[in-house]
């Protein structure tokens, strides 16, 4: 068995990884800001199987996309304005938005600019209160996409720009599986980025890859 150290860029954080027929997993964590604060497609593959909870209530995340201040689709891409602030605030910290005006979404900050939209999550404690939210018993529709994940969860404006790795949310990385990617979805423009990404034949994500 190896063990190897990777350090972040501002913030200490430390993986410890062993070998099993040459893939890498992750066997432990501890999980700071500089965790966040590198290349956001990094941190979106990083992100799945990772557990993540607001008030006690959530699971493990199944689908992530990434957006760059360099890519079109991004809210950041027009420079910072009063609704993506948050995007250009410390790397951990939620940026919340509503979309289309029905629903909020939750993403986590990266590097300057950029940020992971959370998408959906395999639904793990409080799936009861899940579904007095989401008011539907089928629980591979409690979280299968980011509002209907931010309505389960309770996510609201009051969480942007508050950072994840303090209350009331928890944060913690898992044990990936396999990860695939596919194209993000619901945007018009960089269509050809495969930057959605997902645990491989997970019936909790929003769209099949």
């Amino acid at each position: 068995m190896h063990v190897y150290a990777i350090r972040g860029k501002t913030l200490q954080t430390t993986f410890r990884f062993h070998y099993s027929r040459g893939r890498k997993i992750t066997v432990s964590t501890v999980l700071e800001n500089s965790f966040f604060n590198r290349h956001v497609v990094e941190v979106a593959q990083q992100l799945i199987g990772a557990t993540l909870c607001i008030d006690g209530v959530g699971g493990i995340i199944v689908e992530t996309e990434a957006y760059h201040q360099s890519d079109v689709a991004s809210h950041s891409f027009i420079g910072q304005t009063l609704r993506n602030a948050s995007m250009f605030g410390p790397a951990g910290n939620a940026y919340v938005y509503r979309s289309y005006g029905i629903h909020f979404c939750i993403n986590i900050v990266c590097e300057r600019g950029s940020a992971v939209l959370i998408r959906a999550i395999e639904p793990r404690s409080g799936i009861d209160t899940m579904r007095q939210r989401r008011k539907t018993q089928d629980v591979k529709m409690l979280c299968a996409g980011p509002g209907r994940l931010s309505q389960a969860l309770a996510v609201t404006a009051s969480l942007d720009g508050r950072c994840v790795l303090d209350l009331p949310f928890e944060l913690r990385l898992g044990h990936p599986a396999h990860v695939v990617s596919g194209p993000r979805i619901g945007i018009s423009r960089a269509t050809e980025m495969r930057w959605r990404f997902g645990l491989k034949n997970s019936p909790f994500v929003s769209r099949k890859f």
